[in-house]
């Protein structure tokens, strides 16, 4: 059984927050509101600060390639 830590938010928050940009970036080229992107926007940026906040010490730039790969291990294994 998975348990949601830090980690698994920060990295389900990154993937969120990128799959929203090229959303808000199509609704803008078909002069739409973005409402569902931005709302997506905001769940990713959620994450991510729920991930920051939760995690003693933080994250620095450099610890995300390190993050992503254990939580890709913990769900292949």
């Amino acid at each position: 059984m998975m348990v949601i830590d830090s980690d698994l938010f920060l990295v389900m928050g990154i993937i969120v927050g990128a799959f929203a940009v090229p959303a808000v970036i199509a609704a803008f080229a078909d002069s739409r509101p973005p409402r569902a992107a931005a709302i997506a926007v905001l769940v990713g940026g959620g994450l991510i600060l729920l991930a920051f906040l939760s995690k003693p010490g933080g994250y620095v730039p450099g610890q995300i390639p390190e993050v992503f790969a254990r939580v890709l291990a913990r769900i292949l294994n």
